[in-house]
This record gives C-alpha cells, sequence and structure tokens, in this order.
C-alpha cells in the first residue's frame, strides 16, 4: 500500500514501514508535513544518521546522536540547539523519521 500516490506506507506515527524505501525525495516529503524544507544542513545530518544506523542498527536518542556527529562535523553543527533549529523541538524523533529509521526508544 502506498501513501500519497507513489510514496512509500507509512505508520500511523509517519515512520517508513520498510527501512529501505527510504529516497531523499521521501525524506524531503517527510520534512515538508512538518514544514520543514530540508536544506544541504538537513541532509548532511540526516545521512550521517543513516550512517549511524547502518553501523549500529538503532536510531538514536539525543546524548547518542550529538556524540556522534561530534566525530564527523564542526561543533557548531552539533549542539543540541543547533539541531531543534534545524528540526524543531524534538531533533532525534525528526531526524529518524526523514532518515527512514524506526522513531528512537525514548522519544514520545
Amino acid at each position: 500500500m502506498s501513501v500519497a500516490g507513489n510514496l512509500p506506507e507509512l505508520d500511523p506515527e509517519g515512520f517508513l514501514v520498510n527501512l529501505q524505501d527510504w529516497s531523499p525525495q521521501v525524506a524531503e516529503y517527510l520534512a515538508a508535513q512538518d514544514k520543514i524544507k530540508l536544506t544541504p544542513e538537513h541532509l548532511e545530518i540526516i545521512l550521517l544518521l543513516r550512517d549511524f544506523y547502518q553501523t549500529y542498527q538503532l536510531s538514536p536518542a539525543m546524548r547518542p546522536l550529538t556524540k556522534y556527529l561530534r566525530q564527523h562535523l564542526a561543533a557548531e553543527k552539533t549542539s543540541s540547539i543547533y539541531l531543534m533549529q534545524l528540526f524543531g523541538q524534538s531533533p532525534a524523533k525528526a531526524l529518524a523519521r526523514y532518515a527512514g529509521l524506526p522513531k528512537p526508544d525514548n522519544c514520545l
């Protein structure tokens, strides 16, 4: 079953049912639902989150996410405040959704 034409199936919270259905276009659609227009800064972090998932097979909460980002990006791009400016009040949850990953365990 597809959602909104040829988009992959989403669960009731808006996360992909099949993780392999992710694409940058799907990320743009999911972000647009939250009134966010993805920029290169957004995509840089989304792709790093997908790398994190490939390595650890889990969607990180905020603290492990920022720790991982600090290993790959300049400090000004890894703070909670920066992520909230890009992704809203629950960056780890929004990022996981846009990256096509499962919702982090500790996110409401």
